[in-house]
């Protein structure tokens, strides 16, 4: 076989990975790869499936292959960064990070970078959930908002996030990209309670996220932090026009707080009672939800 025969076999993975063939797609990448060893395109697309697929050992191994054959294919550096970090190879990670052009801090354990805020779009392949998060490195970030339940997800939830950029948001003034969650990497060790208020000012509010805050919680208003997108507008550019009515059904003050465990809720909400001047919780409970529609942090 030849170049020829190589490109034939990696176009016919290519149209059967869009089909959802993964088996038949790996078959033709290696069919492709017997043609020209030397080329480096198969193997970047065989990492692409073993990546979306979890596998990281595989993954690694055809990225690691890919920069090889071509040290200036950055998407292949790029996804290597990835898969070593998901499996703690952070030498690997950093001279991966280094292929793609990045200047990461010396080191033998985790990569520490504290490079700002970014959404990342939990269960991207279900009901997503778009939600803020503080990026540690080019690959991993801890959530900081209280997801809704139905995403599987806590505050302060360690994850692995994709490169591509699927969709946009706005950060103050600037617009920044969306990335997809590929896995929990470590899951936080607190609860996810919603919380009924009656009617509250906007100073109410703020104190019981203060007040969350310095127990060491966290308190979010869902019933205002969180917007129903269609799925083209969460994975494009959001408007403001189309999700009036997908907000309507949702509790009018349902608080998310995320907490250790009940003896803790009952400290934050006893702390903030005191602090306004009166009990004004209706109702709580460990949060439950059924799949919502597409969701999103402004």
């Amino acid at each position: 076989m030849n170049a020829s025969d190589a490109e034939r076999w990696n176009d016919t993975g290519l149209a059967l990975a869009r089909k959802g063939r993964k088996g038949d797609a790996i078959d033709a990448y290696r069919r492709a790869i017997a043609a020209d060893p030397g080329w480096s395109s198969p193997w970047y697309n065989l990492g692409l499936i073993h990546k979306y697929d979890g596998e990281w050992d595989a993954a690694l191994e055809c990225n690691r292959r890919a920069t090889e054959l071509n040290p200036q294919d950055g998407d292949a550096w790029w996804n290597l960064g990835i898969a070593a970090t998901a499996r703690g190879l952070w030498g690997d990670a950093r001279s991966a990070w280094r292929g793609c052009g990045i200047d990461v801090p010396t080191g033998a354990g985790p990569i520490e970078m504290a490079l700002g805020l970014v959404p990342i779009r939990l269960l991207p392949a279900g009901d997503a959930e778009v939600v803020w998060c503080e990026r540690l490195d080019p690959a991993r970030a801890v959530i900081r908002n209280v997801p809704l339940p139905a995403s599987g997800r806590r505050w302060r939830d360690l994850l692995l996030h994709d490169g591509a950029i699927n969709g946009y948001r706005m950060l103050g003034d600037r617009e920044v990209g969306v990335f997809d969650e590929l896995e929990l990497l470590e899951a936080s060790d607190f609860v996810t309670f919603e919380v009924l208020l009656e009617a509250l000012s906007e100073a109410e509010r703020e104190r019981l996220e203060s007040i969350a805050d310095d127990l060491g919680a966290a308190a979010e208003d869902w019933s205002r932090s969180i917007r129903y997108l269609c799925r083209q507008c969460s994975e494009g550019r959001p408007h403001a026009d189309h999700d009036a009515d997908l907000r309507a059904d949702r509790p009018e003050l349902a608080f998310g707080v995320a907490a250790r465990d009940e003896a803790h809720l009952g400290r934050v909400l006893s702390g903030w009672a005191g602090a306004v001047g009166g009990e004004r919780v209706r109702g709580w409970s460990a949060a439950t939800s059924a799949s919502p529609p597409p969701r999103n942090r402004p």
